[in-house]
């Protein structure tokens, strides 16, 4: 029998969009928006489209849990914060494997910051 985890893997392999919810800093309350991911294992890699100055990616600097949901099937994961081009290079590189370098483009305008959660 499949465990959560297997439908959540399951789903985020076949979608493009995740909806990540955040503690607000500032607020306390919590945040959901729509995101894009990329998925490798069982690691979740997320890009701020605004890199650090993106809002969530400040929230999870002040509360690193957040929750990921792909249609129902959800998990709260810890995140590792992806700091330095050496490191968020990579991340950059299968995003646009991904979603095609034109999109990345497009929506994305800062590559300073990742972020990393380990899917259990």
């Amino acid at each position: 029998m499949p465990t959560r985890n297997d439908a959540l893997k399951d789903r985020l392999s076949r979608y493009r969009e995740i909806n990540l919810t955040v503690t607000g800093r500032k607020s306390g309350r919590t945040i959901s928006i729509p995101v894009w991911f990329v998925l490798e294992d069982d690691k979740l890699y997320l890009l701020p489209v605004q890199g650090s100055n993106t809002q969530w990616y400040k929230n999870v600097l002040n509360n690193p849990m957040i929750r990921i949901d792909a249609r129902g099937a959800e998990a709260d994961v810890k995140i590792v914060l992806i700091t330095g081009t050496t490191q968020v290079s990579p991340v950059v590189e299968k995003f646009r494997a991904k979603y095609g370098t034109n999109d990345v483009k497009k929506y994305y305008s800062k590559f300073d910051v990742a972020v990393l959660a380990q899917i259990p």
